[in-house]
């Protein structure tokens, strides 16, 4: 019996999961200037908390759009990365199942489906259960990995738990495994999408909503942009790169995927280097106050970064700090938008229609005004077009500028 509301299985709801935010420091050793200089790198995780079986066990997971399963430790796993976390336990839940990938019972005795996954530096294997998995009252039952082995690097350095995947099904074993097919399908949602708000400080909270989308998280217009490509990635166009607003004529034809699992951004190598030497971001930083926006077109506007968002800035050096990633055609070249984009812009993500949104974020202390020179939009004068009158009464922020 699922734990949902009989007033949300029959309208739909929403709920909003608040985040914690956990930062990792690691250093590098680097040489800039023939001195050997340690180089801290900033990582970021985001999570929260969901429920599992029935009696609910609670664990808290990253909220993932660049991987599609939900994979908890269980006590199937006695390695340190699952039993210093907190584990599922199949035997202490009324619901749980034990199944094969298909979906199909495990008959006493037989082999079991099994699975790994491959995260950055490390990997997590594991079996196939179906139980109920809640995010406060909306439920769904639905398929998932019980983690049988985790790497120690680098899941020994997380505070969360596990991973919720919230990719398509393409990054899964299938719809059964999606929490918002399961979830859309069910209706148990008000509107069939979720929308992610990161905070850049610790003066507000960071959260994800399953069900709508928050206008007080934006500061400007949200614009939607197609799904291009069948990854199974929350990914879009790139019509080109923009410096100081004005077009590069590099990457052209490339894609980039939205990744709320990641605190990197990435892109092919060719293109980093390019971008790094038309930038000249100097090694003393003696030219970091006067660096320029850098902006990537999406569709008919400029998602625009600020220095603080594309350089690593030491105590006496800088670099740029894009990750190379080469994924060849059909699916590259490809870019990773992780945290530094997902601080600046509200995000959403319309199952339905496959389509992202975009906002500017509006942050605790922000203006209207800094806001304006984030999101530029290249209609000129702009188009009209028919809203609702929610949305139509939100002011905006966009900042019409000519084509380049």
């Amino acid at each position: 019996q699922l734990r949902a509301t009989a007033g949300a299985q029959r309208t739909g709801a929403s709920h909003t999961v608040a985040l914690k935010r956990q930062l990792y420091r690691s250093s590098e050793k680097r040489r800039v200037r023939r001195k050997a200089l340690t180089k801290i790198v900033h990582k970021t995780a985001y999570y929260g908390t969901v429920e599992v079986g029935s009696p609910p066990q609670s664990f808290s997971v990253v909220f993932d759009t660049g991987s599609g399963n939900l994979m908890l430790p269980s006590t199937y796993c006695n390695r340190r990365a699952c039993t210093m976390h907190r584990r599922f336990d199949p035997s202490a839940s009324s619901t749980a199942e034990d199944v094969q990938g298909d979906g199909s019972p495990v008959k006493g005795g037989e082999p079991r489906d099994q699975i790994t996954v491959t995260f950055g530096t490390g990997e997590i294997s594991g079996v196939f259960v179906q139980d109920d998995v809640c995010i406060g009252s909306l439920c769904t039952n639905m398929r998932f990995v019980a983690a049988t082995h985790e790497s120690a690097d680098p899941f020994t350095s997380f505070s969360f738990d596990g991973i919720l995947g919230l990719a398509f099904p393409a990054m899964s074993q299938g719809h059964e495994y999606s929490i918002m097919d399961q979830m859309v399908a069910s209706k148990a949602l008000r509107r069939p999408v979720f929308s992610v708000f990161l905070s850049d400080s610790d003066d507000e909270e960071s959260e994800i909503t399953f069900g709508d989308i928050k206008p007080e998280h934006m500061a400007s217009e949200m614009f939607w942009e197609p799904v291009s490509g069948r990854t199974g990635y929350w990914q879009v166009q790139i019509g080109d790169i923009m410096i100081a607003n004005q077009r590069q004529s590099l990457c052209t034809n490339c894609q980039v995927a939205v990744d709320t699992g990641t605190s990197q951004l990435a892109g092919p190598t060719d293109v980093i280097a390019e971008l790094s030497r038309r930038l000249n971001v100097r090694p003393d930083c003696s030219n970091y106050h006067e660096l320029p926006m850098l902006g990537f077109v999406v569709g008919n506007h400029v998602l625009n970064l600020m220095p603080e968002d594309y350089v690593d800035k030491g105590s006496d050096w800088c670099e740029i700090s894009m990750m190379p990633l080469d994924v060849p055609p059909p699916f590259g070249p490809l870019f990773i938008f992780g945290d530094p984009v997902l601080r600046k812009y509200y995000t959403a993500y319309d199952r339905s229609t496959s389509r992202v949104g975009f906002a500017v974020a509006r942050h605790a202390g922000g203006s209207g005004d800094a806001a304006a020179s984030m999101l530029v939009s290249l209609d000129g004068p702009g188009q009209v077009t028919r809203v609702l009158p929610e949305a139509a009464s939100k002011p905006t922020f966009l900042a019409p500028a000519g084509r380049a």
